[in-house]
């Protein structure tokens, strides 16, 4: 009997990190910009940053470079991070770096911030639930992680340690460098530091239940 996977393997699922077959990549592309129309909602809520976008934000802010551009130039350091741990990358892992940081920095561009708390509020639970469902629909593509997430897998595998201590001391350092150097904390980032995880279970559950979608590698032999 095969092992069941966290992450399902539906139709549209890849055969190698490689494979660029149209309906995989037309996910992939589909659900990155989710995620970083979601990601930016939550910068525009005013109510505090995820904790990477945090770190974006400062560095933007002392560099004075647009935060997509930050994003991007900060996902080009994590991947520097994933050589002495021998990580593999795939196309998932190129687009996540390109696709995440234009949607990002489009969001945050051309929608106004709301002032009345009640549009914040709902840019930041909206923000949160696409980023959630856009980091599943992703994940399920099977064509590499995103830096961040690559890195936290390879630290957790180099150090055998526990993915929860892996990815709570990762959002905390990286929380707190952004805020040193600018970046905006507040309720969304607790939010999302404590309940990312959870939505994002919640989306790959749903998706594992559609037809044709299997909890386990299928025999590509």
């Amino acid at each position: 009997m095969k092992k069941a996977r966290v992450i399902p393997y539906p139709c549209w699922a890849a055969t190698s990190l490689w494979s660029a077959n149209f309906s995989t990549l037309s996910v992939l592309i589909l659900s990155l910009a989710v995620l970083g129309i979601g990601d930016g909602l939550i910068v525009l809520s005013g109510l505090g940053s995820t904790p990477w976008t945090v770190l974006s934000q400062g560095v933007a802010r002392q560099t004075e470079i647009s935060i997509g551009w930050s994003s991007f130039f900060i996902s080009g350091v994590v991947m520097l991070l994933w050589l002495p741990l021998k990580l593999r990358f795939g196309l998932g892992t190129i687009l996540n770096i390109i696709v995440i940081a234009f949607f990002l920095g489009i969001t945050t561009k051309i929608l106004p911030q709301p002032t009345a708390l009640s549009g914040q509020i709902a840019f930041g639970i909206v923000g949160i639930l696409l980023y959630g469902l856009g980091t599943a629909f992703y994940l399920t593509c099977h064509l590499g992680a995103g830096p961040r997430d690559g890195l936290m897998v390879g630290l957790c595998q180099h150090f055998h340690l526990k993915v929860g201590v892996v990815r709570t001391t990762l959002e905390v350092s990286v929380c707190l460098l952004g805020f040193i150097l600018g970046g905006t904390v507040g309720i969304s980032t607790l939010i999302f530091a404590s309940g990312i995880g959870w939505i994002v279970q919640g989306y790959l559950n749903l998706i594992s239940r559609l037809p044709h979608s299997l909890n386990e590698r299928p025999d590509l032999n």
